[in-house]
C-alpha cells in the first residue's frame, strides 16, 4: 500500500502523463466515437468488459502449455491474445484521459505493464509461429499482464475509476417523503438545487412534472447545478460543466460521456403544492 499511496502521489510522471493525455484527446476527437469507446451506449464502462477478452485468452493459454499434446490450441489463444488486447487498450486510454491526475498516474503505470505484457506475449506468438516453444515468454507476459491487473483493480477499487460516484449520495438521503420547497420557487424549465439531508439535489420542472437528480455528476463529482441545460421539454438534459457529461433530466439517462451509467433519479412527487422526494 505504500508503494501504491507514492504511486498517485508520483507527480514526476505528471509531464509524461499531460502529454499523453492530449495526444489521445486529439486523436480520439469525435464524439460519438468517445461515447462509444467510454462505453456510453452500453451504460457501463466499456474497457473492463472488452479485458476480459485478452486475459481469458492469456490464462488459458498458460493452462494448456501446462498439458501435453496442446501447442496448437496454446498458440491460438495467444494470437487471439494479442489481436484483442489493442480494442482494450484504445476504450481503456479514452477513459484514462478523462481522469484526475493522481488516477492518471496508476494508470499510466498500468498501461506500461499492460504493454509490456503484450509485447512478450507477441514474442512468445512469433516464437510459436516459427516453431520454436514460445511458452517461457507466455508466462513471463502473464505475471507482467497479472501486475497491470492488480493496478487496474487498485483504479476501480480504492480509487473509484470508472465508478458512479454519486450512487453513495442515495445512502445519504432520507428514507421518507421529505418536504423540498414549493412547486412555485422551481423555475420553469431551468435546474435548481436544494438540499435534502445534507445532499445537493437537482431539481428540474416541466410544467406540473418535476423530476429530481442526484446533484454532483456521477463520473468526477462535477457540479450539474452549474451546468448548461440544452433542449426542452422531456427531452431537456444537463450538461456538466466539468467534463460535458451529459443526463436527461426526465429520468437521469446518459446521453453523452465521458460518463458510462445514468445519473442516479429520486423519487419525487408534487402533494398540495409542494415538492417531496425521498431515497429510492
Amino acid at each position: 500500500m505504500r508503494i501504491l499511496t507514492r504511486l498517485e502521489t508520483a507527480r514526476e510522471l505528471d509531464p509524461v502523463s499531460d502529454k499523453l493525455q492530449e495526444a489521445v484527446t486529439a486523436v480520439v476527437r469525435p464524439r460519438r466515437l468517445r461515447d462509444l469507446l467510454h462505453g456510453t451506449w452500453l451504460g457501463h464502462p466499456l474497457h473492463p468488459v472488452l479485458v476480459e477478452l485478452p486475459v481469458g485468452a492469456f490464462v488459458c493459454a498458460a493452462v494448456l502449455d501446462l498439458l501435453p499434446g496442446r501447442r496448437r490450441a496454446a498458440t491460438s489463444l495467444v494470437a487471439l491474445g494479442v489481436a484483442a488486447a489493442g480494442p482494450s487498450a484504445v476504450a481503456g486510454w479514452t477513459d484514462w484521459s478523462e481522469m484526475t491526475r493522481d488516477r492518471r498516474r496508476v494508470g499510466l503505470v498500468h498501461a506500461a505493464a499492460n504493454l509490456v505484457a503484450v509485447g512478450l506475449y507477441t514474442g512468445s506468438l512469433v516464437a510459436r509461429l516459427r516453431g520454436r516453444d514460445g511458452r517461457a515468454l507466455g508466462f513471463a507476459g502473464l505475471s507482467v499482464a497479472g501486475l497491470g491487473a492488480f493496478l487496474g483493480g487498485h483504479l476501480a477499487y480504492a480509487q473509484g475509476a470508472g465508478a458512479n460516484q454519486a450512487a453513495p449520495e442515495i445512502a445519504r438521503l432520507p428514507a421518507d417523503w421529505t418536504v423540498v420547497g414549493s412547486v412555485a420557487s422551481l423555475p420553469e424549465g431551468k435546474t435548481a438545487v436544494r438540499t435534502v439531508g445534507d445532499v445537493p439535489v437537482l431539481f428540474y420542472r416541466h410544467g406540473d412534472q418535476v423530476s429530481a437528480l442526484v446533484e454532483r455528476c456521477g463520473h468526477e463529482t462535477g457540479p450539474l447545478g452549474d451546468g448548461e441545460v440544452v433542449g426542452a421539454g422531456p427531452d431537456a438534459c444537463v450538461v456538466c460543466p466539468w467534463h460535458g457529461s451529459t443526463f436527461r433530466l426526465a429520468d437521469g439517462a446518459v446521453v453523452h460521456g465521458p460518463a458510462a451509467s445514468a445519473q442516479p433519479v429520486l423519487p419525487c412527487r408534487v402533494r398540495d403544492g409542494k415538492v417531496e422526494v425521498r431515497q429510492p
